[in-house]
C-alpha cells in the first residue's frame, strides 16, 4: 500500500471520529436539558460518574476481544494498538447509520499495513460472537416470562449455555475465538451491573430485591444487543430504550425506569467518550507483534 493511501485511509478514520465527537456532544447537550435531572442528589452523581469511568474502562475488554480475532487470521498486534484504534473508532457509532466505527477501524486498520480482508472478517465474527453473548442473556429475564421457573435455574440454564458455547468455540476454531467470547461475556456483564447499579441509585420506589438485579441485567443486555443490531440506529439510540421499557414494565416503576434508561444513556455516553479521550494520548510505537507474542 502506497504511502498516500495511507494516510488518507487514517485520515478517513480520524474523520469518522471527530463527527462521532459531534454527535456525543449534542446527545450530551439533550440529556442535559432534562428537568428532571436537578433531582438527583449530589452522592448519586457521584455514583454516575464513578459508573461512567467503568463503562468506559470496561471498552477495553472490547478492543482485546477485537485483537484475539486478528490474532485468529495470524496478525497479531500489540494490546495499546487494538485498545487506541478501538478506542478512536469507537465514537462514530454515534454518527446515524451505526456503522461508520466500523468503517473507521477498518480504515486505520489498513493504514497501519493490515489486510482489508483479515480487519473485514475480525469485525463480522465480532459482530456474531456479541450477538451470541447478548441472546444467551436471554435466560436472565426467562422469570419473567415463565413465572414458574426460579431465579436460580435461569442462572444454572445460563452458566451453562455459555460454559457449552465458550467449549464448542474452543475445540472447533481455536482458544483465540473463546477467550474473544469471553471478554464480550465479560463486558455485557459490567455493563448489565451498571445498569442495575444505578437503577438502585436513583430508584424512587424501594430498591429492588436482589433476585430481580439478574433479570433487570439481562434485560438490559438484551436491549443493548437489539439496539446494536438494528439498522441505521446510531448507537442503538432510542431502540436500546424502548426496548427496556418493555421488558421491565411491571417490574420497575415507570418513572424510576425512565429516569434509570436517561442516565443510563449518559452514562455510556461519557464513558465512550473518556475510553476516546484516552486512547488518543495512547503512544503506541509498534503494531504487530511476531505470531507466538499473540
Amino acid at each position: 500500500m502506497s504511502p498516500a493511501l495511507r494516510r488518507i485511509l487514517h485520515w478517513a478514520g480520524s474523520g469518522f471520529a471527530i463527527i462521532g465527537i459531534a454527535f456525543v456532544a449534542i446527545r450530551l447537550n439533550e440529556y442535559w436539558g432534562n428537568q428532571d435531572l436537578l433531582d438527583i442528589t449530589p452522592t448519586a452523581w457521584m455514583t454516575i460518574a464513578g459508573l461512567a469511568v467503568l463503562y468506559g474502562s470496561a471498552n477495553i475488554l472490547l478492543a482485546l476481544a477485537w485483537r484475539q480475532l486478528l490474532g485468529q487470521f495470524t496478525v497479531c498486534v500489540t494490546r495499546l494498538w487494538s485498545i487506541k484504534v478501538y478506542g478512536i473508532s469507537q465514537l462514530a457509532k454515534y454518527v446515524p447509520g451505526n456503522i461508520f466505527h466500523l468503517a473507521g477501524r477498518q480504515a486505520i486498520g489498513m493504514s497501519a499495513g493490515i489486510s482489508g480482508g483479515v480487519l473485514a472478517k475480525s469485525t463480522l465474527w465480532e459482530l456474531g460472537l456479541v450477538a451470541v453473548a447478548g441472546i444467551l442473556h436471554v435466560w436472565l429475564f426467562l422469570p419473567i416470562l415463565a413465572p414458574g421457573l426460579s431465579s436460580l435455574a435461569s442462572i444454572t440454564l445460563f452458566l451453562g449455555t455459555v460454559w457449552v458455547v465458550g467449549y464448542f468455540l474452543r475445540w472447533f476454531f481455536g482458544l483465540r475465538v473463546s477467550v474473544s467470547f469471553g471478554l464480550q461475556m465479560l463486558f455485557l456483564a459490567v455493563s448489565g451491573g451498571i445498569f442495575v447499579i444505578l437503577l438502585e441509585t436513583i430508584v424512587r420506589s424501594g430498591v429492588h430485591h436482589p433476585q430481580t438485579w439478574l433479570v433487570i441485567g439481562g434485560s438490559y443486555v438484551v436491549a443493548w444487543l437489539v439496539g446494536l443490531v438494528t439498522p441505521g440506529a446510531p448507537a442503538g439510540v432510542g431502540v436500546r430504550e424502548l426496548v427496556l421499557l418493555f421488558l421491565l414494565e411491571g417490574l420497575v416503576t415507570d418513572a424510576d425506569l425512565i429516569m434509570a434508561v436517561l442516565l443510563g444513556r449518559m452514562v455510556t455516553v461519557v464513558g465512550d467518550l473518556l475510553f476516546f479521550s484516552a486512547s488518543f494520548f495512547i503512544s503506541v510505537k509498534k503494531v504487530l507483534l511476531e505470531e507466538n507474542h499473540g
